[in-house]
């Protein structure tokens, strides 16, 4: 693919979750449309791993790489955006929070430690990897920013045994919403974007019959690919959608309608 055709040529791009599913996939994606990425992830040797075999970045850019981040800790956001400021000599201006957990009970059996945890990473790791990457974007004066939040339909449905996962990804609704229309002025759009069940880690311990529920009330019949939900936010991010913010854009197969 030439360097015409590709819709974020140029771009510098951080990808939070990036060791796995659908971080992973979105990974793969911006760099074959011509993004320099920046894959962080606790786990440090799977965000090298989601790098090894990147397109080439756009000629005159830097290489792909790694960085260690714990989304749910401020002082771990801001050293790594440090490292890649240091590196790159510029913010990223494609921001996409894909770090995620699932801690699933009951709501009656639920423990404090289970609901924070969660709430921590998806809620409280967005919130503050927005508001890190922001302020880098405004200080730096860029000229056009998009940030990309994952929620999940169920954030928009609900479901039993996972009020914590539920809340967390309404609250990344909710919190996308306020950010776009604070953040409009700088022109940095931010938007949501609704997966439903999706071929990842994070459902790896979801028994089979539920899957089965799920895909009987999914139009489409079948579980998404992280790579369908990548080629999304792909377009989020490019100037193809450039009139587009505080948007919250379903990709379910048409689950949850």
């Amino acid at each position: 693919m030439s360097g015409l055709n590709r819709i974020l040529a140029g771009k510098l791009a951080i990808v939070t979750g990036a060791g796995s599913g659908i971080g992973r996939s979105t990974c793969q994606i911006l760099s074959r449309e011509g993004a320099t990425v920046i894959a962080t992830d606790k786990n440090l040797a799977a965000a090298e791993e989601t790098i090894k075999h990147f397109t080439p970045p756009s000629a005159g850019d830097l290489d792909h790489s790694f960085v260690f981040m714990d989304v749910a800790e401020a002082q771990s956001i801001n050293k790594a955006l440090q490292q890649i400021l240091k590196k790159y000599k510029r913010p990223p201006t494609i921001v996409v929070n894909s770090g995620g957990i699932a801690r699933d009970n009951k709501l009656l059996d639920m423990s404090e430690l289970e609901f924070d945890s969660v709430i921590n990473v998806n809620l409280k790791g967005t919130y503050l990897v927005m508001q890190a990457t922001a302020k880098a974007m405004v200080d730096a004066k860029v000229s056009h920013g998009c940030i990309i939040n994952i929620s999940s339909m169920l954030g928009k449905i609900g479901t039993s045994g996972r009020i914590n996962y539920t809340g967390s990804k309404a609250g990344v609704i909710g919190i996308t919403k306020a950010a776009a229309s604070e953040l409009g002025q700088y022109n940095i759009r931010v938007n949501a974007v609704l997966p439903g069940l999706t071929d990842t880690p994070i459902i790896a311990h979801v028994p089979q019959g539920i899957k089965d529920l799920v895909i009987r009330q999914t139009p489409l019949q079948r579980i998404g690919k992280p790579e369908e939900i990548g080629e999304v936010i792909a377009f989020l991010c490019s100037e193809r959608s450039s009139f587009v913010t505080g948007a919250s854009i379903e990709v379910s197969g048409g689950f949850g309608m």
